[in-house]
């Protein structure tokens, strides 16, 4: 394997070393290590501003494992294919990893990096990705008909808040992490192959 990118971004933020973190931080990322084997690199980038990497981590956390009707595996499906359409790099091999996770299929990340229209999907699914897509593409576009599309494979109207604000969410950091250039860990490119 190569050795790791010289840079979490391109830019020169002033990131802290791990323990000149205040206490608190440095727990949270010795439980990354232990749960996914590394401290994600967006987590690492917002270090710089602590006030901005508590409010990232928290709604990070309500949104992907916070109770919803959606299941995480669908959560982490969305926020592969927002930022396919956003072609955010860091995001893409992260989130895929995690579908490669939850799904137990090794194929389905790259599909949906790739174009989530080849997959296999459910309707369920299919009718959530193309909501997704539709947010981050035509937002102005949205219509009753789309909300009724997500009702009519079972969707509720909160199911369909959280479909809009875990999109909405990777709209946000996939435009961050793109516009400074934010490479993700090289662990996640062998995470959950086979």
């Amino acid at each position: 394997m190569s050795a790791q990118p010289k840079h979490i971004t391109a830019l020169e933020l002033g990131i802290p070393k791990r323990d000149e973190l205040p206490e608190n931080i440095q727990k949270y990322f010795d439980i990354c290590d232990e749960k996914l084997g590394m401290v994600p690199n967006v987590l690492k980038a917002y270090s710089h501003r602590l006030t901005q990497l508590d409010s990232f981590t928290r709604f990070y956390n309500e949104l992907m494992f916070g109770e919803s009707g959606l299941t995480k595996l669908e959560r982490e499906m969305i926020a592969v294919a927002v930022s396919s359409s956003n072609r955010c790099y860091y995001c893409q091999v992260a989130h895929g990893a995690a579908v490669r996770d939850y799904s137990g299929d090794p194929t389905l990340g790259e599909l949906l990096v790739m174009n989530y229209r080849a997959a296999e999907l459910s309707e369920r699914e299919r009718a959530m990705l193309d909501f997704a897509v539709k947010i981050t593409e035509t937002p102005h576009a949205i219509v009753e008909a789309d909300r009724q599309a997500l009702r009519d494979v079972g969707f509720s109207d909160l199911d369909i808040w959280d479909i809009a604000n875990v999109a909405g969410f990777y709209n946000m950091s996939n435009r961050v992490a793109s516009a400074v250039d934010m490479q993700p860990n090289l662990e996640y490119h062998a995470q959950n192959r086979s």
